[in-house]
């Protein structure tokens, strides 16, 4: 096989400093895999003086984990549904439409993703005040989908402005009404877009903490759930094994996410040719 002449060998220089880059933010993650087979219970010794499965047994026997990883699932997938309806149709409002101050209100819808999380956390938590709203389950949710509606509204909008609009025009003149140009021309392109906003909108709502810790009563969700458990030297080996579960769970529709988006750019520019 004859090399590539349009590719050039990296310096040594520039791959050594990409491997240093990905060692920096994956080796800690890789300590938590080790640490979760650890025989050592209350410290961190390196390495770890013996290896086992114990802890997942421990883990899969506690109910408060098993209620952690309920909770956050409702909570993820809900605020998730949430946030692919609202996102989808602050989309296509902001793409298919123009009037004054259009530019504004997209900087608005995207404005929760870019601001802290304690900020989000502490005016959520002031408006249910005033509001008399109980926090609960649902207010979590809420407090979720504030930002869940950006992973969605941003994924889809770039799809929108990518679809030729003559193709919802030339529908309607074929005399398809509104519900069957949505269903027959919109979502069969907008549906990789949708689905990859939605997964990662669910990553993003399973681990986060900040936002919920303000917006949740006594609700634990297993985040909150693993942050309380660290102040524990005992069960530092159970946090481990939940923290390879997370893991699992977010990086599953990353990678799926990610496999969706260069599926549909390569149908895209094939389709340009």
């Amino acid at each position: 096989m004859r090399s590539d002449p349009g590719r050039r060998k990296a310096p040594r220089a520039l791959t050594a400093a990409a491997i240093g880059g990905l060692l920096f933010l994956h080796l800690p993650i890789a300590l938590i895999l080790l640490y979760a087979f650890s025989t050592e219970e209350a410290s961190y010794e390196f390495p770890p003086p013996g290896l086992t499965l114990r802890w997942f047994a421990v883990a899969w026997g506690r109910q408060d984990i098993w209620d952690a990883i309920a909770l956050s699932l409702r909570v993820a997938a809900s605020s998730t549904l949430i946030a692919m309806l609202l996102g989808s149709l602050a989309a296509a409002a902001m793409s298919r439409t123009r009037f004054f101050g259009r530019e504004s209100i997209s900087l608005l819808i995207i404005l929760p993703i870019a601001l802290p999380g304690i900020l989000t956390g502490i005016s959520l938590r002031s408006a249910f005040n005033l509001g008399g709203i109980p926090f609960s389950t649902w207010t979590i949710i809420l407090g979720h989908a504030t930002f869940c509606v950006v992973m969605v509204y941003n994924n889809v909008v770039a799809r929108f402005r990518r679809m030729p609009s003559s193709w919802i025009e030339a529908s309607m003149d074929l005399g398809a009404d509104g519900f069957q140009t949505f269903r027959h021309v919109v979502l069969p392109n907008i549906a990789t877009a949708l689905l990859v906003g939605g997964m990662l909108a669910f990553a993003l709502s399973f681990d986060e903490v900040i936002v919920t810790t303000f917006t949740a009563g006594q609700q634990s969700t297993l985040p909150i759930w693993m942050l309380t458990e660290l102040v524990r030297p005992r069960q530092r080996p159970v946090t481990n094994v939940v923290a390879v579960f997370v893991i699992a769970v977010t990086f599953a529709p990353l990678v799926l996410a990610h496999w969706l988006t260069r599926r549909a750019e390569g149908a895209g520019g094939g389709g340009l040719r």
